[in-house]
């Protein structure tokens, strides 16, 4: 993506003072490359080093994470929170548990979650943070302990005003459940606005666990409704096999599309009658198994294990699994089979390359900061339900979920035609952002 000249000593800066951080150097280079058009229409937002103080996080906190797993011994694994950005809001974003977990994957995640946030029109900031522990084949009772020694260190450092985590990669509601109660327990305090995804006994909202999947599809739905077309009648891959995957697979049939390919980290199955989704519900989220194990049920499915899922032929595809998952040799392979539409439900799954490929070949493209920004709204009305001692039934969250995900869908469309590239969601979605957080820092003064 090119960087316009006035940009590009703030990228070389951003490179030079973080070095090896390969994903948050690619964020910000997508970014940036986006804001040559604001910087010649708005001259006074390269001022005042406004783009510099955004790409640098407000806070970084790294620390030890001592716990004992069932044979009595010591492990130890780093901690990370990344708060980034306060403009708008208290910071808001998940934590991610896995072992690929470093600062510069959880700073590009809070960078993202920074614009991804300020897109919802929410009063949100952006954060970031996780572990490089990996809950798999750990017992309940392990992760129970990881988890309290987890919060131990992070407690200090959070607040229903200060700083909310939700979940991510990892950490689901037992994760989140384990979390809350040592902070409950270390803080005497029933702070239920302190993190989100929480179970429905004790705060949660509902449809919380469906958002991201199903904001991913409404979002897609009203960008192939600006074509004329829809998910009905549509071939679709969908990579991974966890929350987003699962939920995205569940709305898209709802509005007529056919899964016929879902994934793992160990490969992926392939079932031309359409994803049996109450099988992959009781073997991702019941036995906690590998996806594998679909082709041992469903006769007529096959399992190819390694390889790419994105040789499957499709009409849309959802990559939801992890960040540059999908490269440009996929993209054209994707292309040459067709595809009309490509959304990204996890965060950069698609590599610049990727990225390119499909806009050259006028695919649509909805970008993850746009894309899957249902997760996070959904996490902020779970907030707003707290604050006010209330409780919705999954419609009232659900419809709101689907106004919260058309509105971004809109005004990132309308930016990008704004700014001279109509149909351009990653331009849009990046400008949009952008001018609600540098407006919220120029109100605030230099802090």
């Amino acid at each position: 993506m090119h960087i316009d000249e006035k940009l590009t000593p703030i990228l070389a800066e951003v490179l030079h003072r973080n070095a090896g951080e390969d994903e948050f150097h690619q964020a910000v280079k997508e970014v940036l490359g986006s804001l040559g058009r604001v910087a010649a229409k708005h001259p006074r937002y390269a001022n005042g080093a406004l783009i510099e103080r955004l790409c640098e996080p407000e806070r970084q906190v790294i620390f030890r994470v001592p716990w004992v797993d069932d044979q009595g011994q010591v492990r130890i694994n780093r901690g990370f929170r990344v708060q980034f950005n306060s403009a708008l809001g208290p910071y808001k974003g998940g934590l991610r548990f896995h072992p690929s977990v470093n600062v510069g994957i959880i700073k590009f995640l809070g960078f993202e979650q920074t614009f991804k946030n300020a897109l919802t029109g929410m009063p949100i900031g952006g954060g970031k943070g996780g572990s490089d522990f990996n809950p798999r084949g750990r017992s309940d009772g392990e992760i129970m302990r990881f988890c309290q020694s987890f919060m131990t260190e992070l407690h200090r450092h959070l607040g229903e005003n200060v700083d909310v985590p939700a979940g991510d990669i990892g950490v689901g509601g037992r994760e989140i459940g384990y979390m809350f109660g040592q902070y409950k327990r270390l803080t005497n305090r029933y702070e239920a606005g302190v993190l989100t995804g929480k179970g429905l006994t004790y705060g949660g909202s509902r449809a919380r666990t469906e958002a991201t999947g199903y904001g991913a599809t409404y979002f897609v739905q009203s960008m192939l409704g600006t074509k004329g077309q829809s998910f009905a009648g549509r071939r679709v891959s969908v990579s991974g096999s966890g929350n987003v995957a699962i939920y995205a697979i569940e709305k898209i049939a709802e509005f007529g599309g056919k899964v016929v390919a879902c994934s793992d980290s160990n490969g992926y199955i392939v079932d031309d009658h359409g994803i049996d989704l109450a099988l992959v519900k009781e073997i991702k989220e019941v036995r906690r198994a590998r996806i594998s194990e679909y082709a041992a049920v469903k006769s007529a499915a096959h399992y190819i294990e390694g390889g790419s899922i994105w040789d499957v032929p499709a009409d849309v595809a959802m990559p939801s699994a992890t960040q540059n998952e999908l490269t440009g040799k996929d993209a054209r392979t994707l292309v040459n089979n067709g595809v009309i539409a490509v959304g990204e439900g996890a965060n950069m799954p698609c590599t610049p390359e990727a990225v390119r490929v499909f806009q050259e070949a006028g695919v649509l493209f909805a970008p993850g900061k746009a894309a899957n920004a249902g997760g996070v709204a959904t996490s902020a009305l779970e907030m707003q339900q707290n604050a006010s001692r209330d409780s919705w039934t999954f419609e009232q969250t659900e419809a709101r979920l689907a106004d919260v995900m058309r509105n971004i869908h809109d005004r990132c469309a309308e930016t990008a035609a704004d700014y001279g590239a109509p149909g351009d969601y990653v331009l849009g979605a990046n400008i949009a952002s952008f001018l609600r957080v540098a407006e919220a820092m120029e109100a605030l003064g230099v802090i």
